[in-house]
């Protein structure tokens, strides 16, 4: 008797999208089927270590296409690890994998196929051809089998049914506009295209059609592109039109070894900064499946790697606990993170276009390494690449306003002591700061820090090659070291001009009590007439409004108010009277000018619009 369930909701939507639009070449279901079946066979060859009779009387392990043309059916089976009921149920009905509401949420309407191409639904385009599939499994070591189908528009059901052996039947019922994949040869070209890398057998109508050797095991020079890709689809799932950004396939040889074939994805999977994310390398020993996402394997920060790494000398009986603690895997894992950085080090300095393309994607992921592998931190910070006010295509944005350290450290000015750095929550706002106005008139090169991992990785690293990284928006802005730019005040003109704001300052320290921690001369400021700061023992401007998050933080933080002592609002605002209305009002416009420009909220906006209309209609009346 069988039982009828309802998709998850999330599965039903995704079926009417796969089923009628997740491809740009239906052909592909047959690749995402293969790959599953290779994937069963897998998990029983590594469950068949411990408990070797579940290969029973069938130790050949392969994967068999069959066609039936009076009964329009194709059948993918293999006779790997099975499915019980419940797994039938869950992989086949629900969709666990994390973050699958909020990438539901943006393709909504958009049908943006790229996004789903970094999902696993690989079994669902098999409606693309098929308008009913029925899955019969029976799991490895078990006496039951289960059937499960379903017309792919809402609902499935299971029932008991009957199976001589272990493994997985998936039967398609071909609809009228696909019957080209009811013929022997446009199966094998499929399989032969997109399936030859396949470690097992895969028979067409009892003929083997692909080479069936690892792929990561044979010559780099015996393997085209093409190969390489859809190897890359294989392991990733990646949609047909994404390609590998960057391949990376060597032999490490020595004390221990191992082959590693890595790529890196030109997409960016939408769980990237889902925390329960893992890597997608999978761990083989001796082409034996072991585990996929092995903590240990790699460092947080590459977790966009997809591929495989194969040992040669860990035992095949360790469980996965043992693994993430073996000194063997530490140690490919520093190998392998060293391999990683320098191919991005030689891509940033030979193709900085196509570095372009990935730090724009995987960049704040790779910082991440910078707070918490301090093992690559030199490394990363040659391979990290930030915008910067030093731009020889001022009209633009464009690569080569992408600098890293060295090449700021190369460039800085005689006299100057630290790598300067303004954090922005982007990078617009970042370079319409106001507190970068005397670095510019001193021809100071600045960094712009725009990513929130940014606030946690400086103060970690705190120098590069003896050279103090200092925020622009924190402490006192001293630049009197440094030669060249323009001219300044005078010793004597400066002098003056502190003691004629002197008395100003005191009166705006009232005004503005509560408000900020103190008011102060500013050597930082040329054109506007104030700014914010933090002081010298307080994390930046930036990281304060992060910080805010905190329902007290407020009440503990406050910022410092610079003023232009040479600005001419400042200099009319020192010949009013202390009593003045209009030196309040400007005082609270000022402030609040100098939070907008910061991205911060405003106390009162109504005052602020109040204060802000009179100031227009006095200037209106005046002119």
């Amino acid at each position: 008797m069988s039982e009828q369930h309802q998709f998850q909701a999330e599965v039903g939507r995704l079926l009417d999208i796969v089923a009628n639009a997740l491809y740009t070449d239906r052909e592909i279901f047959l690749r995402e089927l293969v790959s599953n079946a290779a994937d069963a066979l897998d998990r029983l060859r590594y469950a068949a270590i411990a408990d070797p009779a579940l290969l029973e009387n069938d130790p050949t392990l392969k994967i068999s296409i069959a066609f039936d043309t009076g009964a329009r059916t194709v059948t993918v089976s293999d006779n790997g690890i099975g499915m019980t009921k419940d797994e039938l149920a869950k992989n086949l009905g629900t969709i666990a994998h994390s973050g699958t509401r909020e990438l539901l949420h943006q393709i909504d309407g958009k049908k943006d196929l790229n996004l789903i191409g970094q999902f696993g639904v690989g079994f669902y385009s098999a409606f693309m051809v098929a308008d009913k599939v029925t899955v019969l499994s029976r799991k490895a070591g078990a006496e039951e089998t289960w059937q499960w189908e379903s017309d792919g528009k809402g609902a499935y059901t299971l029932a008991e049914h009957i199976k001589d052996a272990r493994g997985t039947e998936i039967t398609l019922h071909i609809k009228d506009d696909a019957s080209e994949f009811l013929l022997e040869d446009r199966l094998k070209q499929v399989v032969k295209k997109y399936s030859d890398h396949i470690g097992f057998p895969i028979e067409v109508s009892g003929a083997t059609v692909n080479e069936g050797s690892a792929l990561w095991m044979r010559p780099k020079s015996d393997i085209t592109k093409a190969q390489y890709k859809e190897f890359y689809h294989h392991v990733s799932g990646a949609l047909q039109m994404d390609e590998p950004w960057l391949t990376l396939h060597w032999k490490a040889e020595g004390a221990f070894e191992y082959t590693s074939l890595l790529f890196i994805p030109e997409m960016k999977p939408f769980d990237l900064y889902d925390p329960r994310r893992q890597h997608g390398v999978k761990l083989y020993v001796k082409r034996v499946f072991i585990t996929d996402g092995l903590d240990g394997l790699l460092p947080p920060f590459l977790r966009f790697l997809k591929g495989v790494v194969d040992s040669e000398d860990l035992p095949l009986n360790i469980s996965r606990e043992m693994l993430q603690n073996s000194p063997m895997v530490a140690k490919m894992n520093s190998a392998i993170t060293k391999k990683v950085l320098d191919a991005l080090q030689e891509k940033a300095e030979k193709h900085p276009g196509e570095f372009y393309q990935f730090w724009s994607l995987f960049g704040p992921v790779v910082k991440e390494g910078l707070y918490d592998a301090h093992a690559h931190r030199l490394q990363l910070c040659k391979v990290a690449r930030f915008h910067s006010t030093y731009n020889k295509h001022e009209d633009k944005d464009n690569v080569e306003s992408l600098v890293s350290l060295d090449e700021y450290v190369g460039r800085m000015k005689e006299g100057q002591e630290h790598i300067y750095y303004l954090s922005a929550s982007d990078l617009q706002t970042a370079k319409n700061s106001p507190q970068l106005e005397a670095f510019k008139a001193k021809g100071v090169e600045v960094l712009f820090m725009i990513d929130t991992i940014d606030e946690f990785w400086i103060p970690m690293q705190n120098d590069y090659l003896g050279k103090k990284l200092k925020s622009i928006t924190r402490g006192e802005a001293d630049l009197s070291k440094v030669k060249g730019g323009d001219k300044k005040e005078t010793k004597e003109e400066q002098e003056k001009s502190a003691a004629d704001a002197a008395p100003l300052i005191e009166t705006l320290k009232e005004i503005l009590k509560g408000e900020v921690k103190d008011v102060t001369l500013s050597e930082r400021l040329v054109d506007s007439p104030v700014c914010l700061v933090a002081p010298e023992s307080d994390v930046d401007i930036h990281m304060q409004r992060i910080l805010k998050k905190s329902a007290d933080y407020d009440k503990r933080h406050q910022h410092i108010l610079e003023i232009n002592a040479g600005h001419p609002v400042i200099k009319k605002m020192e010949g009013l009277s202390a009593n003045d209305e209009l030196l309040k009002d400007t005082a609270f416009l000022l402030l609040d000018q100098a939070k907008i420009l910061e991205g911060e909220p405003l106390k009162n906006p109504t005052e602020f619009v109040r204060r802000m209309s009179q100031a227009i209609e006095k200037g209106l009346l005046a002119g």
